[in-house]
């Protein structure tokens, strides 16, 4: 039969087993090459129609092809998927260790019958001698290696066992070997090929670029005001489907718990749940019994949900394949598909911690990738371009159609033309392999022990470019990189030198306009979890509410900061609350509060919003209920028993300024709390009455001075504690 003739089947066989009239990009000549007998190495984009390249083959030759699979939800899903298209189960099974002894016996019967057309099976399951004999007696059509890229080192899912594929299908039978995947640069590219020993294969490579994706990095700041991001993000998207990426298992339960709480429907998934929730989790997802899943990255791949429309990733990914591939899995159906990155340099820093005790040669590699990873974070030019031009694809960013923040938004931009060759000049004049930091340092005039060690500090082009900093000039070596005037050796971990175009560069420049690229806020694990968003506030509105709050605290006879405190106002006079419920959610009030003392407030905000034509902000309230709630159940309840304070401190894990911070909270948002079994204790009663009555006469919150007033006789702590008493009386 002539490839023709097979082709012509192939149309004939697509329309009968899958229902299309026609194939998409290469994949009829991946499918001629198979059924030639041929070997072949696919790239193709996540969404393109991998999957079908070996599908539609299995189905046409005699025998069962074996596909090699990563993962056991993936191989699931692959094979419901093309019983989908059979009116028989038994043409597709997997292999793994999720099966019991009778299933594994009826798999193997299917397949001596001929009835099962595609085995899945995981490398782990191949490398047993009882798997490679049962092979051994059944005719093999062809070997599909899926997520072909977690055979490189150089690859984002490294997997050892994927190494001794080649071995052990030459064990079972030399038959036609594809590779397949989503993600490969030249390197992996080059180092999947050697490793399967398809160095003469046929090389199947459709462009990288997902022209429906669009790419955003943001600034992570604080967890408050990432939750807020997200929640607000997702509810304007009106339920439609989301994933979002962490990388601990941790972050993954608490954000997944968040969303529920704040009325998104979500499910966490990752190794440390049992295979059972992990299944069922991911079929809510397909059949759309929940909206978002919150997933480490053993979510995923191979996943046939065209209509994922948001990707977020919480952290940073480790490399810009993972990200490609994860953020690939939106916009499937060439529709709508947004691609958003929280970005804080900590976490870089972090995933270097991760791989101290790694060996030298993954640790580098490791760190390679990591600092491609930041390169594209904190870059300001095109995302995709640099994107694509990772996976040696070149492109042109007018044709990004501001798919990408730094399009859709761009910063003002300079000429840098003189500054690209004295780059390259620079780089020219140290005359061997570099890496990028040495040659920044040597631009900018740093004397580092490696500038040192090598004389480069005594060399023409040292401190070149003082005027300008670090973030400047490794914008600038990367126009360099983006347009082929500069090497980047992946053999020996990323090391730059001048190529060819950069020689005729210097000597004939194009112009050349460039952003600063984004210094983002390196915040620290603490700060993350602890910082508070700072306000803009209305200064008017707020000088207003504090004339207001003195009004009603005369009205009372009370201090004005018993009514409300100065981060309250402000709260207020950034939101600008007009409902009881909205002055419920301003920082520092609660509920209680909000009832006694909130209606002035609501009253007069509504009227100057009214008479100034105010667009008021939308306010997202981040619901949670973490350690601190239970921890403030768990004191009141000891306040109740009249346990010590200092052994409430001890049994919840705090110090005691740390306790009396909480309780101050507690009593500013208006728990009612009886601490007279404490205070009784240690100052007698008609000194608390004193003291009661000079607090409703103080102007000021200040307790120093109240200990100065009583000319200390009285400890700091023991007013504080009759400060509590106080506020908790009057206020709540």
């Amino acid at each position: 039969m002539t490839i023709a003739q097979k082709s012509m089947n192939a149309k004939v066989a697509l329309k009968e087993f899958f229902g299309f009239d026609g194939f998409k990009g290469t994949q009829e000549s991946v499918i001629d090459s198979i059924l030639n007998g041929e070997d072949c190495f696919v790239i193709m984009p996540t969404g393109a129609g991998k999957s079908l390249c070996y599908q539609l083959p299995a189905l046409m030759l005699p025998g069962t092809a074996i596909i090699i699979s990563p993962l056991i939800a993936l191989m699931k899903n692959q094979v419901d998927s093309i019983r989908g298209f059979s009116d028989k189960d038994n043409v597709a099974h997997f292999l793994n260790s999720s099966l019991s002894k009778t299933e594994i016996t009826r798999v193997k019967e299917d397949m001596r019958t001929g009835n099962t057309k595609l085995l899945y099976v995981a490398p782990e399951t191949l490398k047993k001698e009882e798997t490679i004999e049962f092979l051994k007696s059944i005719q093999i059509s062809f070997v599909a290696v899926d997520e072909a890229h977690c055979i490189s080192e150089w690859g984002h899912d490294f997997r050892p066992e994927y190494r001794r594929i080649r071995q052990m299908i030459q064990d079972i039978n030399d038959v036609p070997m594809m590779a397949l995947t989503a993600t490969a640069t030249p390197k992996v590219q080059s180092d999947i090929q050697k490793n399967l020993g398809m160095t003469e294969a046929k090389v199947f490579k459709s462009s990288f670029n997902r022209d429906n994706l669009y790419y955003e990095v943001k600034p992570k700041g604080s967890k408050e005001k990432v939750f807020k991001d997200i929640i607000f993000y997702i509810k304007n998207r009106n339920e439609k489907s989301g994933i979002i990426y962490c990388l601990s298992r941790k972050r993954v339960e608490e954000i997944a718990e968040m969303l529920n709480l704040n009325g998104v429907i979500a499910l966490p998934y990752h190794a440390g749940l049992d295979a059972k929730t992990r299944a069922a989790n991911q079929d809510a997802f397909l059949m759309e019994d929940c909206h978002v899943i919150v997933a480490t990255i053993a979510f995923g791949m191979g996943i046939d949900k065209p209509d994922v429309r948001f990707v977020i990733h919480f952290d940073v990914p480790k490399s810009l394949e993972g990200y490609y591939q994860e953020t690939g899995r939106g916009g499937r159906d060439g529709m709508e598909g947004d691609c958003i990155l929280f970005y804080n340099p900590s976490d870089i820093e972090k995933l270097e911690k991760f791989m101290k005790d790694k060996p030298v040669a993954e640790r580098e590699i490791g760190t390679l990738l990591l600092d491609e990873t930041s390169a594209f974070a904190e870059s300001s030019q095109c995302r995709r371009r640099l994107l694509l031009s990772y996976f040696g694809e070149s492109f042109d960013d007018e044709n990004c159609n501001k798919m990408c923040d730094n399009c859709r938004h761009p910063k003002p931009k300079v000429d840098v033309t003189q500054e690209v060759v004295n780059a390259l000049k620079a780089l020219e004049s140290l005359k061997s392999e570099i890496d990028l930091s040495h040659v920044v340092n040597y631009i900018i005039g740093k004397k580092t022990d490696a500038v040192k060690d090598h004389g480069h500090e005594k060399f023409l082009y040292f401190g070149v470019g003082k005027d300008h900093d670090k973030i400047f000039w490794k914008g600038i070596m990367r126009i360099g990189l983006l347009n082929g005037y500069i090497n980047k050796n992946i053999e020996k971990y990323g090391l730059l030198s001048l190529s060819k175009e950069g020689e005729k560069a210097i000597l004939k420049p194009k112009n050349f306009v460039m952003a600063k690229d984004t210094e983002f806020d390196f915040v620290t694990d603490d700060a993350f979890e602890n910082a508070v968003l700072e306000s803009i506030s209305d200064e008017v509105l707020f000088a207003e509410l504090k004339d207001l709050r003195k009004k009603v605290a005369k009205q009372e006879g009370l201090p004005p900061y018993i009514i409300f405190q100065d981060p309250s106002l402000d709260d207020m006079a950034t939101k600008y609350p007009i409902t009881m419920d909205e002055v419920e959610k301003i920082h520092g009030v609660g509920k209680a509060k909000a009832h006694k003392y909130g209606q002035a407030f609501i009253d007069y905000i509504a009227e100057y919003v009214r008479k100034n034509e105010i667009d008021r902000p939308i306010d997202v309230v981040v619901k949670t209920s973490g350690e601190k709630s239970k921890k403030k159940i768990a004191i009141i309840l000891n306040i109740d028993k009249k346990m010590a304070l200092e052994d409430i401190a001890r049994s919840n894990g705090m110090s005691y300024p740390e306790l009396m911070e909480e309780l101050e909270q507690m009593v500013t948002l208006g728990t009612n709390l009886d601490l007279h079994y404490c205070i009784d204790e240690i100052i007698e009663e008609e000194f608390q009455e004193e003291i009661f009555e000079y607090f409703k006469n103080q102007e000021e919150d200040d307790l120093e001075q109240v200990v100065v007033d009583f000319d200390n006789d009285f400890s700091y702590e023991e007013m504080q504690l009759m400060r509590l008493q106080f506020i908790s009386n009057m206020a709540n």
